[in-house]
């Protein structure tokens, strides 16, 4: 069955109050829409957490570096609903852009800190954008728990920091990177690829693998990166905008990983800009 789709934030509230009465417990996954399996599986998780679940889409002009960008991403509202039909979804949330920046809107969330450097430097703005919609969506459903994904690892961390900083009372839940077969992290974006883009993509994670394998074995950083770079433009990835190794609570460089970490990479294949990372094994003292 779908779930009815609201456009209006005060139908929004009305459902929330009745749910609320009713001590029930509410979930919100907040996405842009062309949704595939990695959204459903965010979806399967707020399902079994919560009682009800809100599911947004929200393409968010505010945080697009770009025009052509902005007007080329998918939008594909009716699939969307149609996918989520067999999920336990109460609410599709699609606001129109009056209910998220209403005529005179002039307020900005800006996070310092875990926003400086790989994104942050690549995407100026970004994060403004991300942070200042997400804190409206979480305002507007007034969820307890929200699920994202994992593969926007900057994105997850720069969420939490605002959620706690602003006193929201929501817990934000990380849910594991969902992966083609081929190992390719599922993407919107990825819709984009040319057949012979996704094979070569494909070889961006297990490259990932082999650098994560040997930080694990003691191995510095800086070389592997470099040998991963060449690897990667072999590929045929054209511009490699970083290849970082951070740790994962404040996303500090680090050479080695001394502490818990994350290899991050942004890199641009066909013309589109392909993100992933994964877990380092710590090193043991």
């Amino acid at each position: 069955m779908t779930a009815p789709i609201i456009r209006r934030l005060s139908d929004l509230r009305a459902k929330h109050a009745d749910w609320i009465r009713a001590g029930e417990r509410v979930a919100v996954v907040p996405t842009m829409g062309a949704l595939h399996a990695g959204h459903l599986s965010l979806v399967e998780a707020a399902c079994a957490a919560c009682d009800r679940v809100i599911v947004t889409i929200f393409v968010n002009p505010r945080q697009f570096n770009n025009a052509s960008d902005l007007a080329s991403y998918p939008r594909t509202e009716h699939d969307d609903a149609e996918k989520l039909s067999d999920c336990d979804v109460d609410v599709i949330y699609v606001p129109d852009g009056d209910q998220i920046y209403p005529d005179g809107y002039s307020t900005n969330v800006s996070v310092s800190g875990v926003t400086d450097g790989l994104e942050g430097e690549f995407r100026p703005g970004h994060f403004d954008g991300v942070a200042t919609v997400v804190a409206k969506l979480f305002l507007q459903t007034g969820a307890h728990q929200a699920f994202f994904g994992q593969k926007d690892f900057q994105q997850l961390m720069v969420v939490r920091r605002m959620a706690r900083d602003l006193d929201i009372p929501i817990e934000v839940i990380g849910c594991e990177t969902v992966r083609e077969p081929s190992g390719l992290a599922m993407s919107s974006r990825n819709l984009r690829l040319s057949a012979e883009g996704l094979e070569r993509a494909s070889k961006l994670y297990p490259i990932m693998q082999q650098v994560a394998d040997r930080l694990a074995g003691g191995e510095s950083f800086a070389p592997l990166a470099d040998e991963a770079r060449v690897k990667l433009e072999q590929a045929g990835f054209n511009d490699i905008e970083y290849f970082d190794l951070r740790c994962e609570d404040r996303l500090q460089i680090l050479e080695r990983p001394t502490k818990p970490a994350r290899l991050l990479v942004a890199a641009w294949m066909d013309g589109i800009r392909l993100l992933d990372n994964i877990r380092v094994s710590q090193l043991s003292d």
